[in-house]
């Protein structure tokens, strides 16, 4: 089992910059990919950016050049630097990892944090 446990997010003007947090806890020697997604209202959840243990990372176009995900092996974190961030990015965003089980590759979710950017 694995446990993530988010930090950040909040209220923001359009243009400004947040940045979120996570850290996994648990049978994290089964660690693989580590990323972000989000959610907004009546749609479905969608990736947002992630990073596999050996740092390759991949982001949805939209948030290409704003958003930054990091990750921290040593700690078991990863971070979504979030900047020039623009209304259409209001969501409840997911902290998300993926760990080897004996089947296969399981999913594993933090609790969501809110982020709403005004305009």
């Amino acid at each position: 089992q694995v446990q993530l446990v988010e930090s950040g997010g909040g209220l923001v003007q359009a243009g400004g910059s947040l940045r979120l947090s996570c850290a996994a806890s648990g049978s994290i020697f089964s660690l693989n990919a580590m990323g972000w997604y989000r959610q907004a209202p009546g749609k479905q959840r969608e990736l947002v950016a992630a990073i596999d243990r050996g740092g390759n990372t991949n982001y949805r176009d939209s948030v290409k050049g704003r958003f930054t995900v990091s990750r921290d092996n040593v700690k078991n974190t990863v971070d979504l630097q979030m900047n020039s961030l623009k209304p259409e990015d209001t969501a409840i965003y997911y902290c998300n990892a993926k760990a080897y089980v004996s089947w296969g590759l399981k999913d594993y979710w933090g609790q969501g944090t809110q982020v709403t950017v005004s305009s």
